[in-house]
C-alpha cells in the first residue's frame, strides 16, 4: 500500500468514531441513553426515535430535540437543563403530566445524550 492510501486509510479511521459516545459538546453514552429511555418506560407516553414501542400521543414526540429552543415550556434546550427536567418534571413545572420516575443522574445524561442527538 502506499504513502497516500494508509493516510487516507488513517483520515477514515479516525472520524469513525465510537458509536457510544455522544455527539462535541454532550456529555453521556447516547447508545445507553437509548436503553434508559425504554427501561423507563418513556415510550408509554412519547414517541421516540429509534425506541421501539406503541403509537401514543399522550406527551410530546421526542424527534429533533436537538432543533428545539426551549423545553418543558421554558427553558432554554441545553443538556444540562433537560437533564434536570428528565430527573425531577414536577420541580420545574408542577402542574406537568409527566411523572417523577426516579431516574439516576448518570440515566438522565445518557438519555439526554440520546435524544439531542437524534
Amino acid at each position: 500500500m502506499n504513502r497516500l492510501a494508509l493516510v487516507l486509510a488513517a483520515i477514515l479511521l479516525a472520524s469513525c468514531g465510537d458509536a457510544n459516545r455522544a455527539p462535541a459538546g454532550l456529555q453521556g453514552d447516547a447508545a445507553r441513553g437509548r436503553i434508559a429511555l425504554a427501561q423507563y418506560g418513556c415510550r408509554a407516553c412519547h414517541m421516540i426515535p429509534g425506541v421501539t414501542g406503541s403509537k401514543v400521543y399522550v406527551g410530546r414526540p421526542l424527534e429533533d430535540m436537538a432543533k428545539r429552543p426551549i423545553i418543558a415550556g421554558t427553558l432554554a434546550n441545553n443538556q444540562a437543563n433537560l437533564v434536570r427536567w428528565i430527573r425531577d418534571p414536577q420541580a420545574i413545572d408542577p402542574q406537568t403530566a409527566m411523572p417523577v420516575l426516579g431516574v439516576s443522574e448518570r440515566d438522565a445524561v445518557d438519555m439526554s445524550a440520546y435524544l439531542l442527538s437524534h
